[in-house]
């Protein structure tokens, strides 16, 4: 099968198409012929230094698949040849999801939301999970409470906007003047131009925080937050630091990373299936063009998720 691969950890220009065998799915696992893969920051990240899994040999990329089930393996009840499924396969170890095929454990992946076509269903699993993680799961949004999202027009950040308001909260967000009437369309009930006014400013009495860009914003979120509220950071793991200055003032911070939650899944796809849920796919581009897609990610330019398509 043609899959995405590098010699080497560096740019872009490492990646490129490599002829590997099919995988064979395991107990309890599924064979899914891709039929769309999406770009997440972590892809970048990986292909750069090897992230997470580290070592000297490169890993092969990609977690957000969706496609249709081609073969189970041993001891698989919930899903059977031709089923339609998304998830994120394996996260955070390496799945190798930039391919024709990839192997899932079956409790990594849900039906695909009807409705919504396998490029639109693939950009939904990574970035909506830790949106789903962060503000449901770590913050517990509740109706009515104040929410700020960092870099709301982001993959992660429109997808949190949108969650939010499901879970009746009053939604911030913080994103560029070009983006605001995006994000008022998803639901957002204040946005704030972080080019021109210092948030930290602007906003207070703030429930929960997302924070998607680290740095700074993670002590000046802080700021803005009422008594007992929290800063969920996705940006690094030295943010796990920020706990300790949060503490002492009556407040909390956490570094969340996302995982594999077929819980999550459903509830997103419920979401998704009512339009309470709607993925932005910034562009699409085809699988031997998995370098371009990279470069077009560092720009900073996009709006939503760039998907990767693999013929039917």
């Amino acid at each position: 099968m043609r899959a995405i691969g590098q010699d080497a950890f560096g740019g872009p220009e490492t990646l490129k198409v490599v002829e590997v065998d099919r995988p064979v799915p395991g107990p309890a696992e599924v064979l899914v012929k891709v039929r769309a893969a999406a770009f997440n920051p972590t892809d970048a990240w990986h292909r750069a230094t090897g992230g997470l899994a580290g070592g000297d040999a490169p890993v092969r990329l990609g977690w957000d698949v969706s496609g249709v089930v081609e073969e189970v393996g041993p001891g698989v009840t919930v899903f059977r040849p031709g089923d339609e499924v998304f998830g994120l396969p394996r996260h955070p170890a390496p799945a190798g999801a930039y391919a024709e095929y990839v192997t899932s454990p079956t409790r990594h992946l849900a039906p695909k939301p009807l409705g919504l076509t396998h490029t639109e269903a693939a950009a939904l699993p990574m970035a909506a999970l830790t949106a789903w993680q962060a503000l449901v799961d770590t913050a517990d949004v509740r109706p009515c409470q104040r929410v700020l999202v960092h870099a709301a027009a982001g993959g992660v950040g429109h997808l949190a906007v949108q969650i939010a308001k499901a879970r009746g909260a009053y939604v911030i967000g913080t994103a560029s003047a070009a983006k605001h009437a995006f994000l008022r369309a998803l639901g957002a009930d204040e946005l704030v131009d972080y080019r021109t006014v210092d948030f930290a400013e602007a906003v207070s009495d703030v429930d929960a925080v997302l924070d998607t860009i680290g740095g700074d914003y993670g002590p000046r979120s802080l700021r803005t937050l009422r008594p007992g509220g929290i800063v969920v950071s996705l940006a690094s793991p030295a943010e796990a630091a920020l706990a300790a200055i949060a503490e002492p003032l009556g407040l909390r911070a956490a570094f969340m990373i996302v995982e594999a939650d077929p819980t999550g899944l459903r509830e997103i796809a419920a979401l998704a299936e009512v339009g309470r849920l709607q993925p932005r796919v910034h562009t699409t581009l085809p699988l031997a063009d998995a370098a371009d897609a990279h470069r077009l990610a560092e720009t900073g330019r996009t709006t939503g998720k760039i998907v990767l398509t693999v013929d039917a």
